[in-house]
């Protein structure tokens, strides 16, 4: 297992997509594996930064696991909370149309990644937990 804990900074989510592409070599995972979850994560990490702190600077932490070919990543901010999931995962919301944001975060984040799960309490912070099985087809099986 692995953690990575760092500043709410545009410029960090780049040094998340590193650490979990450099802690993912050890499946010997597919170019499209790699390129999938490089992108949830920054997908997640950019939420944090951009919806979760807003123009602050807190504290994001993720952390990830591979058990039998399979990665669970969490990223973790402490930052404003979302007040309804359910409605901040449908494609296309956004609470940032100003900021020319798309609202497709979650629906990329789904896309990319096998499972998908939120949990958030406002004023508290949210957690975005992702799963995907990679290298299924290893030389062990």
């Amino acid at each position: 297992m692995i953690r990575f804990e760092f500043d709410s900074r545009s410029e960090n989510e780049a040094m998340a997509r590193v650490v979990i592409a450099a802690y993912l070599l050890r499946e010997d995972p597919t170019l499209e594996e790699m390129a999938d979850i490089k992108t949830a994560v920054s997908e997640a990490v950019t939420n944090a930064i951009i919806h979760g702190y807003e123009d602050t600077i807190g504290r994001i932490v993720m952390e990830a696991d591979i058990k039998d070919h399979c990665l669970s990543i969490s990223i973790t901010d402490f930052g404003k909370g979302i007040e309804d999931v359910e409605k901040a995962m449908e494609p296309l919301f956004t609470t940032k149309p100003d900021k020319e944001r798309v609202g497709m975060g979650f629906a990329f984040m789904e896309a990319f990644m096998d499972e998908l799960y939120v949990e958030s309490e406002v004023n508290k912070g949210t957690k975005v937990i992702m799963k995907k099985r990679v290298n299924q087809w290893s030389k062990e099986n």
